[in-house]
């Protein structure tokens, strides 16, 4: 098969099925990246808390005030 302009820059007519396919597998790539993302912000989110909270030592309790009326 010769290369020419036409079978070089149009693609393929791809099935039903591969399309469903191709569009499955960049849904879940999209979504295991998007999880990782979350899963990293989450940990870096945790750590900075648990340095803050150790500086500072145990939160004050809050005290209950009495009823107004």
């Amino acid at each position: 098969m010769t290369k020419t302009k036409d079978n070089l820059f149009k693609p393929e007519k791809l099935s039903a099925q591969a399309k469903s396919e191709q569009t499955t597998s960049i849904a879940k790539d999209i979504l295991a990246n998007e999880t990782s993302a979350r899963q990293k912000k989450t940990e870096r989110l945790r750590a900075l808390r648990l340095a803050q909270e150790a500086e500072l030592g145990p939160a004050p309790k809050a005290t209950k005030k009495g009823k107004k009326g």
